[in-house]
């Protein structure tokens, strides 16, 4: 049986933190240093970028350990080409990146002492991840940060299980015409960051479409 606490013990629980720095600070501000941040959008609209920044953010600023898991690019030079353009070399050892693995093989990295503090699964679709085994596998690693990156279906993810696991993560991140926009339980001081200026401005012009449609 589940114990229960009073509100004063709930309180008194020293959850652990990390607050983000520039434009993810004014996006998310501080957050949960574990749980589930899902990051979905459609093809060339920054997605990509906007997961390379929070990792840089989290490994440099924050100094957490993380594991990146490129299953889509693997180490191609289009992966190479984004690593150099977000100066990535700053992460040294911090940041670890997998061109290749299954859902046993990470669960067998993850487990094993001084393991990433945070890992990227880039993408849901990729590794065939079922509502399922993404259940089982964030129960298992509670004490870490799991980022989840998804394709879109228009504003929505795409496939039943990415949609599931979306209202089901504490952060949701919707990247639209280079801007990321904080959905779910932390948000910064305007919700959003801008991941590449001159493309957002052309994009989006002098309108705001921070619409919540996809919640």
């Amino acid at each position: 049986m589940a114990k229960s606490l009073s509100s004063a013990q709930v309180l008194g629980i020293n959850n652990k933190t990390v607050t983000l720095s520039g434009e993810w600070a004014a996006c998310v501000g501080e957050m949960a240093r574990h749980g589930v941040v899902f990051i979905w959008g459609n093809s060339g609209n920054g997605k990509t970028s906007a997961i390379m920044q929070l990792c840089k953010e989290l490994a440099v600023g924050c100094g957490m350990k993380g594991l990146y898991c490129s299953l889509e690019e693997g180490f191609s030079v289009s992966t190479q080409n984004t690593l150099r353009r977000h100066g990535m070399q700053e992460c040294k050892s911090r940041l670890q990146i997998l061109d290749s693995c299954s859902l046993a093989d990470l669960t067998e990295r993850l487990s094993k002492p001084r393991s990433a503090e945070f890992v990227v699964i880039d993408s849901i679709q990729y590794l065939q991840l079922s509502y399922k085994q993404y259940i089982a596998f964030k129960e298992r690693f509670r004490s870490k940060l799991i980022i989840l990156i998804s394709h879109a279906d228009g504003k929505q993810p795409q496939g039943r299980a990415a949609k599931a696991i979306r209202y089901d993560a504490g952060l949701k991140i919707w990247v639209e015409g280079y801007k990321a926009f904080s959905k779910g339980r932390f948000i910064g001081s305007t919700g959003e960051a801008v991941i590449w200026k001159k493309g957002a401005e052309e994009y989006w012009g002098n309108t705001n479409r921070n619409e919540d449609e996809q919640d």
